[in-house]
């Protein structure tokens, strides 16, 4: 039995709202709500970049390239810097666990295969 592509991604998806709330009110409870902001920021940000990215692979082989995609996708980091740097010089955001919610993501990958791993063996 195969698993299918975009049963994976929507599992990814749970996944990664699972962590960023999760993980959101953990630190909120743990360190105060600069953390639990710092870790949604993050999270959301981490997110974002992860739809992009599916975005671009899923429109890989259909059509021309379109330069305004290529330019957005690359200012997506300048956009991420930025937001770092506004966190770490005019807000009381923790910016330690804004980077820690850079991960949700991989999390969300290593659970899926995780998960894979385990379904295969039935």
């Amino acid at each position: 039995m195969t698993v299918s592509h975009e049963g994976a991604m929507a599992r990814m998806g749970k996944v990664m709202f699972a962590l960023a709330g999760g993980g959101a009110v953990v630190l909120l409870a743990w360190r105060g709500w600069t953390w639990s902001a710092g870790w949604i920021l993050g999270s959301v940000a981490s997110m974002l970049n992860f739809h992009w990215l599916r975005r671009v692979t899923d429109a890989l082989g259909s059509g021309s390239p379109k330069e305004r995609k290529a330019v957005l996708l690359g200012l997506r980091y300048l956009l991420l810097g930025g937001g770092a740097y506004a966190i770490l010089k005019y807000t009381a955001i923790s910016l330690p666990a804004a980077l820690a919610g850079l991960f949700v993501p991989v999390a969300a990958v290593l659970i899926e295969i995780l998960f894979e791993l385990m379904y295969a063996r039935s």
